[in-house]
């Protein structure tokens, strides 16, 4: 047995059986090594940035990792982006970097690089491999560090520790320690802060916006008139009818200074104080109230759910107390007919979401009236970009379909981010998943030309609109998806868009809509 097969033994026997993968030629010991395990599904990225989103995905769903399988330090810096992404969502990933070999290093070869200083910026956790009696002890830690964190961790495969020979003694699941306790003090905090009769919010991320831990949330806020709050940007919320609501802290600094303006107590619960994404003129960095008191009730990490039982009880909340679900009903606004706009998009799928899917949402500008409006949708989980490095949306969906096959994913893209990892639809056609991927052709950096207004400049020159537009030349979206074997069709108006989504949602596959805007 070789370093190669002892870490798939190990990654197999703690139930890690998808790889993610873009190799080199110091990885093919790796790949001879995946040939041989019949248990391990290895999935194809023609780009090292669809290798680290699919696996955002897929953990997001399947609640643990993914391997992914990178070809040395250039090959790791090309999926760094989306790494940054899965870090913001703690998501649960091992990455297997392959290196030369230890003794080639010497030589400064063309590829040779620094990639612990490449990884360590985007990991929770990194390692070396020192040799292939090393490789399964560390895998087995790289295993727990994932689950524990939760989040990112790198393992560097040299080939000399990948094709030297390595011990077969029998192979034990990874311990994983136990989630961060619960503070009784957090909790007492926690509740003294709502029996104060001060304005207080629940503000809640990971975990915690999973629906069972929503429903005990929901029980105390219909007890104490505690506000349901979220980041602006999460992992994954379970939500629409029959789920408690949660609403999310707007992008734009001015409307999310206005949403918490009037909270006197903010007990956070696996969630970041909220901050604006960037600093502007005149405008606050922190957009909480100065005199807001911050109570930390559980760290992302910990265990949400317990916290959230342990405070209902504190406050006398009774498990069989109704919390505030969304009840069966209809989306009230109606449906315009004519040519599409962004809003009809948003309108229209949140009224076709099939039960239990899962909407992928990288929709940027375009579709941030998705969210409120899929409120009363049929139940559904969903994820969404979260560390603002664009290029997730095609690719995460493609993980989430690998880890959910039974169900439908619904991928909102912006067409610009699109285009970062457009080979995502390559993966999906290939895997055929079962996806349908919906883009929002308005041929602009939309959002950067509001970060322009923003800074104070309302008209464009020529320079700056060659920086904020990508219509010269039009992307054609219809064309490039069945280039890569994907079904597409393309909408200009309501109709036509509403005719091509309830196709795509009859049938199993990937399916792509250019919406044009």
């Amino acid at each position: 047995m070789n370093g190669a097969d002892r870490l798939c033994d190990v990654l197999l026997a703690n139930d890690v059986d998808v790889c993610f993968a873009n190799p080199g030629t110091s990885e093919m010991h790796f790949v001879a090594a995946l040939d041989r395990k019949p248990r391990m599904r290895c999935v194809l990225g023609l780009f090292e940035g669809v290798v680290t989103a699919a696996a955002d995905g897929y953990a997001r769903m399947a609640d643990k990792p993914a391997a992914t399988l990178l070809h040395l330090g250039p090959g790791l810096a090309n999926g760094l982006a989306n790494l940054h992404n899965a870090r913001r969502a703690f998501t649960p990933m091992i990455n297997v970097v392959g290196d030369h070999a230890s003794y080639h290093l010497q030589h400064d070869a063309p590829l040779t690089s620094d990639i612990e200083s490449l990884a360590r910026p985007m990991s929770h956790w990194v390692r070396r491999i020192a040799d292939a009696e090393s490789v399964g002890p560390d895998t087995a830690a790289a295993y727990a560090a994932a689950m524990s964190l939760p989040g990112v961790t790198t393992l560097i495969l040299p080939a000399d520790a990948a094709w030297g020979e390595a011990s077969d003694k029998p192979i034990s699941r990874a311990v994983v320690p136990d989630p961060q306790p619960v503070a009784a003090e957090a909790v007492r905090a926690a509740a003294d802060a709502v029996r104060s009769g001060r304005r207080a919010a629940l503000f809640m991320s990971g975990r915690a916006l999973r629906a069972d831990a929503l429903e005990i949330a929901g029980r105390i806020a219909e007890a104490t008139g505690v506000r349901l709050m979220a980041q602006t940007s999460n992992g994954r919320i379970e939500r629409g009818v029959g789920r408690v609501p949660v609403t999310k802290v707007p992008y734009p600094v001015d409307q999310a200074v206005e949403a918490l303006r009037d909270i006197d107590v903010l007990i956070v619960v696996g969630a970041k104080v909220p901050v604006a994404f960037f600093a502007y003129p005149g405008k606050p960095g922190r957009l909480i109230r100065d005199d807001c008191q911050v109570v930390e009730l559980a760290r992302m990490g910990g265990d949400p759910k317990t916290a959230l039982a342990w405070l209902a009880d504190e406050l006398g909340v009774k498990p069989g107390a109704p919390a505030p679900v969304v009840r069966p009903g209809t989306i009230d606004e109606a449906l315009p007919t004519g040519p599409l706009t962004q809003d009809a998009i948003s309108l229209a799928v949140a009224r076709l979401i099939p039960e239990n899917a899962i909407v992928c949402d990288e929709s940027v500008t375009s579709g941030r009236r998705f969210f409120a409006l899929s409120q009363q949708a049929a139940p559904h989980d969903y994820l969404q970009l979260t560390g603002g490095a664009i290029g997730i949306g095609i690719p995460m969906a493609a993980g989430a379909a690998v880890a959910c096959p039974d169900r439908k994913v619904i991928g909102l893209q912006a067409d610009g981010s699109g285009m970062y990892t457009i080979q995502g639809l390559w993966t999906q056609a290939r895997e055929n998943l079962d996806v349908v991927t919906i883009v929002f052709s308005n041929r602009a950096y939309a959002i950067l030309q509001g970060e322009m207004r923003n800074v104070g400049v309302n008209r464009f020159g020529r320079n700056a609109e060659r920086m904020l537009t990508i219509d010269e030349p039009a992307l054609d979206w219809v064309t490039m998806a069945r280039g890569m074997g994907v079904e597409a069709g393309r909408a200009t108006t309501v109709e036509e868009f509403v005719r091509l989504l309830e196709g795509a949602l009859s049938r199993r596959g990937p399916f792509l809509i250019e919406a044009v805007l």
